[in-house]
């Protein structure tokens, strides 16, 4: 079986649920908190392994976790951690509020995560897949890409958060995976968030970030499924219908979920389909890393 490298980030979620999430400078009443493993690598980290995807994760957690142990929790999901490095200070962290409808608030702490760099060489990287995420230094993100480019590798980005992209990242991206908002942000091209059929500006705005013509686009659209721009094709894959109890996570689920089926040499347009089912699973149950569903869920949610 192919493997997977995720090169990615590694938090401790601190959630709340709060009946709405608070305007700006207002103060809101939440429930009892909740300390969770999260971080956008390690989820798609689980959610690949859960999916059945031989996965190994590279990155950085720190001395303080807030008492959780995260290298220990991400392995029980069967992925290899040899490549998460300790360092010195605080784990990376998120607090993040989770209101009556699922929608959530988030706020992010790099902690180790901003020196993953100092323990994580590039060259270490032998996988035949990599996926990757904007949570560590995007120029470090670029270095691995390009390495993995120059051996060989598939390359998977999830552009969350949409930082400016580093030269050199976008044309060693074989796979790229955007929302609505980050694609505007990283394209330039004005796109309505929100509306229910703007097939025409997300088409102009993946075509503005194709690099190369062999680059496959996918935009997720939430509760309305996904677009993918593909060799001058496009798929859409619809929406699976979901509960939505905590929306945390969701994307991440999608992407670990899609990686897994193509390292399996599984046509694309199945593979979407069996992501969306996954972050249909994902959204109906609380936290991220934790909502990640296992591969026989998928397959029954599909059959």
């Amino acid at each position: 079986m192919q493997r997977i490298d995720v090169l990615g980030s590694v938090n401790v979620d601190l959630v709340s649920v709060v009946e709405r999430l608070p305007a700006p400078g207002e103060t809101v009443a939440g429930g009892e908190m909740a300390v969770l493993l999260g971080g956008k690598g390690a989820n798609q980290a689980i959610a690949a392994a859960r999916a059945g995807g031989n996965v190994a994760m590279w990155g950085a957690v720190g001395a303080q976790s807030f008492g959780l142990d995260p290298i220990a929790e991400i392995g029980a999901s069967g992925v290899d951690v040899a490549g998460l490095a300790r360092l010195g200070g605080p784990t990376g962290a998120a607090l993040i509020a989770v209101d009556g409808t699922g929608e959530n608030s988030i706020v992010v702490s790099p902690g180790a995560n901003a020196r993953a760099a100092e323990a994580v060489d590039p060259s270490a990287l032998t996988g035949d897949w990599l996926l990757a995420q904007m949570e560590l230094p995007p120029a470090f993100v670029a270095e691995a890409f390009q390495a993995a480019k120059a051996r060989g590798a598939r390359t998977i980005l999830n552009a969350a958060p949409a930082l400016p992209p580093p030269e050199g990242l976008l044309e060693a991206t074989d796979f790229l995976i955007l929302n609505e908002t980050e694609l505007a942000a990283w394209s330039g091209v004005t796109v309505t968030v929100g509306e229910a059929s703007r097939q025409p500006d997300i088409a102009e705005a993946a075509a503005a970030l194709a690099m190369r013509p062999d680059q496959t686009v996918i935009v997720t659209l939430g509760a309305k499924g996904a677009l993918t721009f593909a060799a001058g094709a496009v798929i859409e894959t619809p929406p699976c219908p979901a509960v939505v109890v905590d929306t945390t996570g969701a994307g991440d689920c999608f992407c670990g979920a899609l990686a897994a089926r193509l390292a399996e040499a599984v046509p694309l347009d199945a593979a979407l389909r069996f992501a969306a089912a996954a972050a249909a699973i994902s959204v109906g149950r609380r936290g991220a890393a934790s909502s990640m569903p296992r591969r026989a869920e998928i397959e029954a949610t599909l059959s």
